[in-house]
């Protein structure tokens, strides 16, 4: 590493925090491009992320806000993390599908503003995740990036509205938010994406305040457009391809999150042929029990919302699938009932393997939706490795295989419902209308920041 780049990142680098999170700990010492990995980047979770450890400082969430637009879709800087995500189920002329995810996040490694004496100064980092699962082919491409929020590499601002990491973006028309412009390009794999906007946002929790543990604090500001039109290309080496489908964005910040019983969630995000949208979060607790901070929405075809609380919604996973590369073991099909709604759906992944070996691992990817409602979406799980094997079936499985449980594990079985699905889910094109591989470090370390790339 040159004298030069040293200094500048020396520099930079001065304003973190005496005690960073592990997560932070980790993309500081990346930034600093001294080309060396954490001796266990997966040891990075999302606990230690989303914790409630080194919040002095910072904003945190207690009571419901007034939220103000376009300003609110723009950073929170005194906030400790924030991310913009979106994700969809989009399908090219030759009815090919692919699932798609792009996120954004903030990071602030200090809650004061740096020095002035240097422009690469900041206390904001910024990180990226950028993915994309082509389902005919069952492969799943995934990848990472770092770098400051300084000097033009990244950030963020309400209006005109803009996020940022380099070259990947979203961006707004003029001043207005929609349609909105989704941009990625990552070794020949590229979206270029208009989002167009039929609803309002959707305030989750109460009033837009979704609170995670019963520590006060322990909460996040968050919001969602659950139904976005999309239509674009995806560039896949020399070939580009026109593409149509659905999108969904979610906006979120917080300083502190989970408490220190809680390990993870599993989060659905569904868009129902029917018009209908639905997202649900289970918080997972040590040991695998459900946090009765659980909650979520189903939205109407007219936008009209009902809360869900955590005993509105029973899941029950139904298949298993285990990560070749780090032996985690998730749940790849799940009974989603809620019993109020006479709603019992089978939720399954279109593509096994579509986890996310980054330096926050967990697994995220496009699903389809059968059962009493059609439909498709995307769906969350973090850190499985644990919880699962502590709750259920202790049993080795080889990695990559998919099994059933013999008694149902984490969560209470619903009710005793006829249901009945089709067999092949894989097979089933979506209503557009109403990749296992060795993690590979940083394939470039540059001033700008770091990038990981999973093949």
């Amino acid at each position: 590493m040159s004298r030069f780049r040293e200094r500048e990142f020396a520099a930079a680098m001065e304003t973190v925090s005496r005690r960073p999170s592990a997560v932070l700990l980790s993309i500081i010492g990346l930034l600093a491009g001294c080309g060396n990995e954490p001796e266990d980047p997966s040891a990075v979770d999302v606990q230690a992320a989303l914790g409630g450890s080194d919040t002095s400082g910072y904003e945190r969430a207690y009571a419901p806000r007034s939220f103000q637009f376009p300003q609110d879709h723009g950073p929170h800087p005194n906030f400790r993390n924030e991310w913009w995500y979106v994700t969809g189920n989009l399908i090219a002329e030759n009815d090919r599908r692919f699932g798609y995810q792009l996120t954004l996040f903030r990071i602030a490694v200090s809650p004061n503003d740096p020095p002035t004496d240097s422009p690469w100064r900041t206390r904001q980092v910024y990180m990226g995740h950028f993915a994309l699962t082509d389902v005919e082919r069952g492969e799943h491409r995934a990848f990472e990036r770092f770098a400051r929020g300084a000097v033009g590499l990244a950030g963020a601002r309400g209006q005109p509205f803009r996020v940022w990491l380099e070259d990947w973006e979203l961006a707004g028309s003029g001043d207005a938010t929609f349609p909105m412009s989704l941009r990625a390009q990552e070794e020949g794999i590229g979206l270029a994406l208009t989002l167009e906007n039929e609803r309002n946002p959707v305030l989750q929790g109460d009033r837009g305040l979704s609170r995670k543990s019963g520590e006060p604090g322990n909460a996040s500001y968050y919001y969602s457009y659950t139904r976005l039109p999309t239509f674009g290309r995806i560039t896949l080496g020399n070939d580009i391809l026109n593409v149509v489908g659905s999108s969904w964005l979610d906006r979120e910040w917080s300083t502190s999150a989970l408490g220190a019983e809680q390990t993870g969630w599993d989060w659905f995000a569904l868009q129902l042929d029917d018009g209908r949208d639905l997202m649900f979060y289970r918080l997972r607790r040590r040991g695998g029990g459900t946090d009765r901070h659980s909650q979520g929405v189903l939205v109407g075809p007219d936008g009209t919302t009902r809360h869900l609380d955590h005993e509105d919604v029973l899941l029950e996973p139904l298949e298993f699938w285990t990560s070749p590369e780090t032996g985690d073991r998730y749940p790849s099909a799940w009974r989603l009932t809620i019993p109020a709604e006479s709603l019992v759906l089978r939720v399954t992944a279109v593509v096994d393997d579509q986890e996310m070996t980054l330096t926050v691992r967990y697994w995220e990817g496009a699903v389809d939706v059968e059962g009493d409602a059609t439909g498709q979406g995307y769906l969350e799980m973090t850190r499985y490795e644990s919880d699962i094997r502590s709750a259920g079936d202790p049993t080795r499985v080889r990695p990559g295989a998919k099994t059933t449980p013999a008694t149902p594990p984490i969560v209470s079985a619903p009710p005793r419902i006829n249901f009945q699905v089709k067999t092949s889910p894989q097979k089933r094109t979506p209503n557009i209308t109403a990749m296992t591989g060795v993690r590979s470090m940083a394939d470039e370390i540059m001033p700008t920041g770091y990038r990981v790339s999973r093949k």
